[in-house]
């Protein structure tokens, strides 16, 4: 334990100074209301204090076989066929709104549908709806319902013409999510309306062929990126559909029950270090490192365009490294304790529990984001295809920055911090007792899941605390 009291101020310092908000567009805000240092040791306080009480009164895994009931009355309706299609045509129609709005509508991203939609209501808003009612984007998937539509009109009901490489694993997923935040963080492509919407019409191209080849529902477990990544997410929720009816479980129920296949360590890490970026770019750590990496790129025969995205796309995919390697250093610090799991077991036994941290990193960082900007949907719905249009009533709404005062979002986006990595040491805790069997080398093992852990709450806060300066 003595190496937390080193490793936990030295993390701290990494909350130097820094100016501007995220990429993600956050709104400028005041400083922290209490001095960051307060809150980072607060935080790793609460941490430790958590890992003592889990090793007292955890004494047994319970969680690996979480209980599962129907949900009463509804179960069976919201979880059957006729549901399922109604949900399916909404998210087909959806895509073909805002292809239309994407080619047709007006050539600003401030006024046009598909910028808003896709970088808030999809890429935040659907986060926060996993968590709170399990799996809805599987339901509405629309490359899932047109693949499930063309294979019953041909015969085969999402049948694979090949089987699925067991080597690929998540790894297509991992890079489609990687290849989406490198859109939004360094390309620019948001800002561009027909450039997105071109994106997201080659995207549906090949998840259908992709579809055609391995199966619908096997490409979707596995490679369509956006169905692993809101997957993940549900897991955490307490609703969950099984044999087409939705019940409840216990909170986090769902993540011990993921099947570690190849690149899913990397998946995480593709969700943990692209919002990691994009809080480091906007300090001045990455102020300091982009514009050596801006020239080095030039002065090899690149323009400045070019070269500030290719430092970018440096930065994006050192943050991934780094969150993968720190990881990593965890996994082996573990397997010290004994036992006959090597490391790489390791990392795949334990990878469950930092999906929380992720879902901490998302919807801290993006809080004001989706509150604030977020609210454009509203009149954006109403007149898609920039005609003048008033279709729900809302054409002349405007945003109301009194939703959420400044320092109410402060406590929420720490407290959110705190609680999700308190959540992945219970994980951690629960899946090391049924790894080892033995509570005492179980907690041992842990001392390295609580370095991890402390390590991740002082980044999440420092990335807090960069886009409050």
């Amino acid at each position: 334990m003595r190496r937390l009291s080193y490793i936990a101020p030295l993390l701290a310092l990494l909350a130097a100074p820094a100016t501007a908000s995220a990429h993600g567009g956050l709104v400028q805000r005041s400083p922290l209301p209490l001095d960051p240092v307060i809150f980072a040791w607060g935080a790793a306080a609460v941490l430790v204090v958590s890992f003592a009480a889990l090793a007292l009164i955890w004494p047994k895994p319970r969680l690996e076989q979480p209980s599962w009931r129907p949900l009463p009355g509804l179960g069976r309706l919201l979880g059957s066929r006729a549901v399922e299609i109604v949900c399916g045509a909404i998210g087909v129609a959806l895509l073909g709104v805002l292809i239309v709005a994407g080619y047709a509508g007006p050539a600003s991203a401030a006024d046009n549908l598909v910028p808003t939609f896709i970088m808030i209501t999809f890429w935040v808003g659907l986060v926060i709806a996993s968590i709170l009612f399990g799996d809805v984007f599987r339901a509405f998937n629309p490359w899932r319902a047109i693949g499930r539509a063309t294979g019953a009109v041909v015969g085969r009901r999402a049948g694979a013409r090949r089987p699925y490489p067991e080597a690929l694993g998540r790894w297509p997923g991992a890079l489609v999510i990687l290849f989406f935040t490198w859109i939004e963080l360094v390309g620019g492509w948001a800002d561009t309306p027909r450039t997105l919407t071109t994106a997201i019409v080659g995207y549906t191209v090949v998840t259908l062929i992709a579809q055609a080849v391995w199966g619908v529902e096997t490409w979707t477990r596995r490679g369509e990126g956006f169905s692993v990544y809101y997957n993940l997410f549900s897991r955490i929720s307490a609703i969950e559909t099984r044999d087409r009816v939705v019940g409840l479980r216990p909170p986090l129920g769902g993540l011990p029950r993921l099947d570690p296949v190849t690149g899913t360590v990397a998946f995480v890490a593709v969700m943990i270090g692209t919002v990691t970026f994009d809080g480091l770019s906007q300090g001045a750590l990455w102020e300091s490192i982009g514009p050596a990496l801006q020239d080095f790129f030039t002065a090899i025969g690149a323009t400045d365009d070019a070269g500030t995205k290719l430092a970018d796309t440096v930065g994006l995919v050192a943050c991934v490294g780094l969150i993968a390697g720190f990881y990593w250093l965890g996994m082996e610090g573990a397997r010290s304790v004994g036992g006959d799991v090597s490391a790489g077991q390791l990392r795949r036994l334990f990878i469950h529990s930092l999906v929380p941290i992720a879902a901490v990193y998302a919807l801290a960082h993006y809080l004001t984001y989706f509150l604030f900007e977020g609210q454009a949907i509203q009149y954006l719905a109403s007149d898609p295809f920039g005609q003048g249009w008033d279709i729900f009533g809302t054409a002349d709404a405007a945003i109301n920055f009194s939703l959420l005062s400044q320092n109410g979002a402060w406590y929420i986006q720490v407290a959110l911090v705190i609680v999700g990595h308190v959540a992945a040491l219970v994980l951690a805790h629960d899946r090391a007792l049924a790894t080892y069997g033995q509570a005492s080398q179980a907690v041992r093992s842990q001392y390295w899941m609580l370095t991890i852990m402390v390590g991740f709450t002082m980044l999440a806060l420092w990335l807090l605390y960069q886009a409050g300066r």
